[in-house]
């Protein structure tokens, strides 16, 4: 059978589907930050993000229209004010689209692997590949300012060695100490306070920037929750004598100027809260300590209601899009 013949699989529409939305939010981020930005090189980053989200957009739009797919409404330049002023620093501008790279790195490689048609094989490599570009670009430019936040150092290993005790997975006990955090679950706390510090200040912004009560009291509740975690996960990092470096850059600017609409903010947050979901969910799998995967358990939680309050909050506002639904018989 040609390629060209072949439907769209129930994986392959949810990947269009999911990922279009994710680009054309993107997008409208980026157009504000470019009206902005001064410094040259970060400027240049952001302007191949937007440039790659603008091209990637008009490909999805040739997608769909081959295979007579809806288009989604997404969001229009109604859900920005380009006209607001600048509503983050330059610097964070460029640590969040690095966090984003980051993001679309794996959301690029999960589609590309739930895709079998060869169209949409070449259309998320592409994507991949891009996204790789931006990552390597970003981390280049924030390693020049010294800007680069490493993940904290562990000892290099010099033996190979078995566990041979159960006491290993235990993270509590009245009698002994807890055994050091390994390399692997260090790794996972320092990420989770990158992206928790992230939503700190995603939060604030769009708090300080809503008119809507509803809203503001949704994204101060948020930036509460990513403070709290943020603190819980840099206690445990502090508690084994490891540091985690942090960036003084605050990010946020004391603009109160409507930036974004509430449909564009919120969906923004829902996005972060699956992220975050899914990220305690790799960290409690890969975590040995019972502690640990405890607390990623308990955490998934509550971003899980605080995620489900907010889609029920978009849902009263008629803000939520519907994804494809399944063929009802």
């Amino acid at each position: 059978m040609s390629q060209s013949n072949i439907k769209l699989t129930s994986s392959e529409i949810a990947s269009l589907w999911t990922s279009y939305m994710n680009n054309c939010m993107s997008k409208l981020v980026l157009t504000h930050m470019l009206q902005h930005v001064k410094d040259r090189e970060i400027f240049n980053a952001i302007r191949f993000s937007f440039q790659f989200a603008q091209k990637q957009e008009n490909r999805f739009i040739k997608i769909f229209q081959k295979d007579d797919f809806a288009i989604p409404h997404g969001f229009t330049k109604t859900d920005v004010n380009t006209n607001a002023p600048a509503l983050f620093t330059e610097t964070f501008c460029l640590a969040y689209i690095n966090q984003m790279a980051k993001a679309g790195l794996l959301a690029y490689g999960g589609f590309l692997a739930m895709s079998t048609r060869e169209d949409l094989i070449a259309f998320y490599h592409h994507g991949l590949h891009n996204t790789s570009k931006l990552y390597h670009l970003t981390n280049s430019i924030l390693e020049k300012k010294g800007l680069l936040i490493r993940s904290p150092h562990t000892s290099i290993p010099k033996k190979i060695d078995y566990i041979d005790s159960k006491k290993y997975l235990s993270g509590f006990s009245l009698f002994h100490k807890k055994r050091p955090l390994n390399a692997v679950e260090v790794s996972h706390l320092f990420m989770n306070t990158q992206t928790n510090n992230l939503g700190v200040k995603i939060t604030l912004a769009f708090a300080q920037t809503t008119t809507n009560k509803d809203v503001r009291a949704y994204m101060l509740r948020g930036k509460d929750i990513s403070q709290k975690h943020l603190k819980l996960f840099m206690d445990a990092l502090v508690d084994e004598g490891i540091q985690s470096p942090n960036s003084s850059d605050i990010g946020v600017t004391d603009s109160k100027v409507r930036t974004f609409s509430d449909k564009l903010m919120m969906f923004h947050i829902s996005l972060l809260s699956a992220s975050g979901v899914g990220n305690y969910a790799l960290a409690g799998g890969a975590s040995q300590r019972s502690d640990l995967l405890l607390n990623y358990e308990r955490l998934s939680m509550e971003i899980a209601q605080y995620a489900k309050d907010g889609a029920d909050l978009m849902i009263e506002n008629s803000w939520l899009e519907q994804p494809p639904p399944t063929i009802q018989i």
